[in-house]
């Protein structure tokens, strides 16, 4: 079993594992020789919240060389806080933290090498940092993360959920700007309602026996998400729903504040409703038509919920 990849684009590494560590601290990894899959699936997260990643290795990786005799893909497991400590080494100006900038070394690496290694005895993944200081000297820097290394009968288990079709496609506002909406309904509520159509319209709110608040946005754009759009417009139109029609999934807020961490990697992201059954949000890495890669977000309904 081999790995080894020079990191191409770090920022965009390091702002993916930031994201899915906001929701679980452990996380699977899954190296093909086309993709790299981040999956975080533990039943334990809040509200059942999973997050399925899949980005092109020609985003993030060049020098990308894998062999294995599982098809030559590798699975493994290990602590995305660790994960995003050693690619946070890899530049002092990657951490905002003051403490943190004092303590990593004064260089910005120009070459990021990520490989599978075993020292003592314990599989690891490597990271060799080689770059310059700012006074001139050249430097090399080491940092291995622990990890474990799935068997590939453990590893063909997973599956992403299995949801309905969607009866609604709709594109987000930006999710910066959601959250800090999100955030002021946090305190008044445990339960969000996701409503949308397919005329543009999104709306979220929340219903207690005290508070009501909705807030609403228009004209936002419902994509195609189908395979063959051929195939679409030979429906008969009478089978389509009403555009106006809103459709309705309860979340656990606390649940959709974690997905809204994605705001560092977004550029774009839809939203899909499964009426009563879970949204599922694509986030994708760069513009859709030529997207890098997508993390796909799975919040389950609330069954019990204030509405």
């Amino acid at each position: 079993m081999r790995f080894r990849a020079t990191i191409e684009n770090v920022p965009i590494f390091y702002r993916l594992i930031q994201a899915v560590e906001k929701l679980q601290k452990k996380c699977i990894m899954k190296f093909t020789e086309t993709e790299m899959h981040v999956i975080c699936n533990d039943d334990a997260n809040e509200g059942g919240i999973q997050v399925w990643s899949v980005v092109k290795v020609d985003t993030m990786f060049t020098s990308y060389r894998i062999q294995s005799n599982a098809d030559n893909a590798i699975t493994l497991t290990l602590s995305a806080e660790a994960l995003l400590s050693a690619l946070r080494s890899s530049s002092s100006s990657a951490s905002s933290s003051s403490v943190a900038a004092a303590i990593l070394p004064s260089y910005d690496a120009d070459e990021v090498v990520m490989k599978l290694a075993k020292k003592n005895e314990q599989a690891v993944l490597s990271f060799e940092m080689y770059g310059m200081s700012r006074s001139g000297r050249k430097v090399r820097v080491a940092h291995d993360v622990r990890i474990d290394v799935m068997r590939p009968a453990e590893g063909d288990k997973l599956h992403e959920p299995r949801c309905p079709d969607p009866e609604v496609h709709i594109l987000l506002p930006p999710l910066l700007k959601l959250r800090t909406i999100v955030e002021r309904l946090r305190p008044l509520s445990d339960v969000l309602a996701l409503r949308a159509n397919n005329n543009g319209v999104l709306q979220l709110s929340i219903n207690t026996d005290t508070v009501k608040l909705e807030t609403q946005w228009v004209k936002c754009g419902n994509p195609s998400m189908a395979q063959n759009d051929e195939d679409d417009d030979a429906e008969d139109i009478s089978l389509k729903p009403d555009p106006d029609q809103m459709f309705c999934v309860l979340v656990s807020i606390r649940s959709f504040l974690k997905f809204l961490n994605s705001h560092v990697v977004s550029a774009t992201t839809i939203l899909c409703l499964c009426h009563n059954h879970c949204a599922i949000l694509y986030v994708y890495i760069g513009e859709i038509a030529d997207a890098g890669g997508v993390l796909t977000y799975y919040i389950p309904t609330v069954i019990d919920g204030d509405e």
